[in-house]
């Protein structure tokens, strides 16, 4: 997890993320009126990265299968990927290695307002469409060589998403009960330390 010192925004998004289920803390984005774009080079980078790695069944096909579709604003996701093959058909074709047919990845449009967030979630769906379905270490790793998630201090959007967190957490302020130091609460976890003494909590 996080440390109070740094800037480590890959698990202050995933605490963010668990925050945002049925918030609908997106729902006033606009409704776009250009289509989602599949980011420079993103595609080449991803399929760079798959080489090699067995779980990408579905890495021949993948590019020319992908459809992008904007997520409704009130959908608390950033992205999403759907197989449109049933569960049943789609682990018969993983299992032998076969076309996966359609993929939609969805991307939400509050997306558009930090492309390097954008360029981030569009990997990290693309990869899963490419066969990578679960949430792993791997996943993580590969998704942020080709682009890395922004910092928080980087990006007004997870700016905003922990804005809008933090507004609804009982907890407002910290206490160090060993020095006696507050300070009010700026990440969506619990520190460990104090800011001041760095004695822990």
């Amino acid at each position: 997890m996080i440390s109070i010192f740094n800037d480590n925004t890959v698990d202050e998004h995933r605490m963010i993320g668990r925050y945002m289920a049925d918030s609908g803390m997106l729902g006033d984005t606009p409704v776009p009126t250009i289509e989602p774009h599949i980011p420079e080079g993103a595609i080449v980078d991803s399929l760079s990265v798959l080489s090699g790695v067995t779980d990408a069944v579905f890495m021949p096909w993948i590019e020319q299968r992908i459809e992008l579709i904007w997520l409704e604003p009130i959908d608390d996701r950033l992205g999403m990927t759907r197989f449109e093959e049933g569960s049943a058909e789609l682990n018969r074709r993983r299992k032998l290695r076969l076309d996966p047919g359609v993929v939609t990845i969805g991307l939400h449009p509050a997306l558009l307002e930090d492309e390097v967030l954008y360029k981030h979630t569009f990997v990290h769906e693309f990869l899963h469409a490419a066969g990578l379905t679960l949430h792993t270490s791997q996943h993580d790793e590969l998704t942020n060589k080709v682009a890395p998630m922004p910092k928080m201090s980087e990006s007004p959007l997870l700016q905003r998403l922990r804005n809008s967190v933090l507004g609804d957490l009982k907890v407002k302020s910290w206490t160090c009960s060993h020095c006696g130091y507050s300070w009010d609460r700026t990440t969506v976890r619990k520190p460990t330390r104090c800011y001041k003494c760095a004695r822990p909590l």
